[in-house]
């Protein structure tokens, strides 16, 4: 029997409401210790999805106002009776009632064992499961729009599919090499090898998106670069939407590496302020000139900022150069000015090019686009479940080269006992993707990732 198990589900801080979620054979026992129900109806003669209305008590000592709410198993989050307690929110009061909840027999809950309970229990399945801390922690539309996609399936949906081709597919190969006085249809390695192709297709598609949705996830490591006062700490305090950099109309105000990390538009951009690309005898400057220059060797995306009111520098000309091998965007600034600026020589450089006033924050929107366009969000569809987990990428990265050596080994001519092993490999990634065949340790880091109480 699995011990009975309690959390603080909210949010660790002060607020209207806070959530403890009692789940296991014992939860409703455990919560009828605890709670008086105004009626005096007893939890345990409650049935599901209903509430009670009453008090919590550490023996006679009252804690709090509750409402008690009751699941009972199989139709709860874990698939076991549940119990959730909505007391007013604070450190000190939910903290109490777990105190008086453990004292009651309960144990405390390991990081994310509510939600690894569920996928023991047959609720959900393991790429469901990772995408309930990716619906936590999302950041923007966009990922969240990703994690609830996953949660209801859609990443599984779209890795059975190409299970159940493979699956069919190494069936059909056994059938006709096991039994082959039976009436079935000679394996064709044409039909076999378009059919592994679609497969392999199907998986591509999906490593390809795996880059661009870590990124909307934990956001692109940005670093904004240029020489002094072109407006880069300007620009900084604009995305940041508060003064987080010093600006001065000194040279060299910006030292050192100032970051924060924000959100443009629907991506999270961890950003960077660097010192101002220039020759300088101040060597506090010069260390910071090195490390900006360091950062942007680096960078997943550079923003580099140009004075449209001022002319080309060789300033300029040296950060232009060294941003060859950097996704970028050239950000024209000052356009409120009159430009001295030869934009064209800029054009020539760098393919994505914005025009902005960081002092009116006019061209904000062009910059987002610019951006979404560089790392790939403008053509995600992230309802259509997307690969969330590092774990995941491995599972199908191993799939797809499984798949490719099938392919490769029809083309070689190789037995079709061999290829059927291969696809069958194929199929074992893809179980161990679904949670359907995994190790406990596998299943046990999944988990060691969540919070609390979920």
């Amino acid at each position: 029997m699995e011990k009975t198990i309690a959390a603080i589900s909210t949010a660790n801080g002060v607020g209207g409401l806070g959530v403890i979620r009692i789940s296991g054979e014992n939860a409703i026992e455990t919560a009828d210790k605890i709670f008086r129900s105004v009626s005096d109806k007893r939890l345990c003669d409650m049935k599901g999805y209903t509430a009670g209305y009453g008090k919590i008590y550490d023996k006679d000592e009252l804690i709090d106002e509750a409402v008690a709410l009751v699941f009972r198993a199989p139709h709860s989050y874990t698939g076991e009776d549940v119990v959730e307690i909505s007391c007013h929110g604070g450190l000190y009061v939910t903290k109490r009632v777990l105190r008086a909840i453990l004292k009651n027999g309960a144990s405390s809950a390991n990081p994310g064992e509510f939600t690894k309970r569920a996928f023991i229990n047959g609720k959900i399945g393991l790429t469901e499961a990772e995408a309930v801390m990716d619906i936590i922690s999302a950041r923007g539309a966009q990922s969240a729009k990703a994690a609830l996609s996953c949660m209801e399936g859609k990443l599984r949906q779209r890795i059975d599919n190409v299970r159940d081709t493979l699956i069919n597919t190494a069936a059909h190969l056994s059938a006709w090499a096991d039994y082959p006085e039976d009436d079935i249809p000679e394996v064709d390695n044409e039909n076999l090898s378009y059919s592994l192709n679609i497969c392999k297709n199907e998986l591509s598609s999906l490593l390809k998106s795996y880059d661009t949705g870590r990124l909307m996830r934990e956001g692109v490591e940005t670093v904004i670069a240029g020489r002094p006062n072109v407006g880069k700490s300007t620009i900084m305090n604009l995305l940041s939407g508060c003064e987080r950099s010093i600006v001065t109309n000194v040279p060299g105000t910006t030292r050192d590496i100032i970051e924060e990390t924000v959100m443009l538009g629907e991506i999270p951009l961890i950003l960077s302020d660097t010192a101002g690309i220039r020759s300088t005898d101040d060597p506090v400057e010069k260390i910071g000139v090195e490390r900006a220059k360091d950062r942007i060797s680096k960078a997943g995306l550079v923003l580099a900022v140009f004075d449209s009111s001022r002319p080309l520098s060789d300033e300029d000309k040296e950060l232009i150069e060294l941003l060859s091998d950097a996704p970028s965007v050239a950000i024209i600034n000052k356009t409120d000015l009159e430009r001295q600026l030869d934009t064209k020589y800029i054009q020539n450089k760098i393919k994505h090019v914005v025009f902005i006033s960081a002092l009116s924050g006019t061209g904000t929107d062009e910059l987002e686009n610019q951006v979404s366009d560089i790392i790939g969000t403008s053509k995600l569809d992230a309802s259509q479940g997307i690969l969330a987990t590092e774990r995941q990428r491995s599972s199908a990265e191993s799939a797809l080269n499984s798949i490719d050596e099938a392919i490769n080994a029809i083309n070689l001519g190789i037995t079709l006992d061999a290829v059927t092993v291969i696809i069958e490999e194929a199929i074992n990634h893809l179980l161990e993707l679904t949670g359907e065949r995994v190790t406990e340790s596998v299943v046990n880091q999944v988990f060691s990732h969540f919070c609390v109480g979920k």
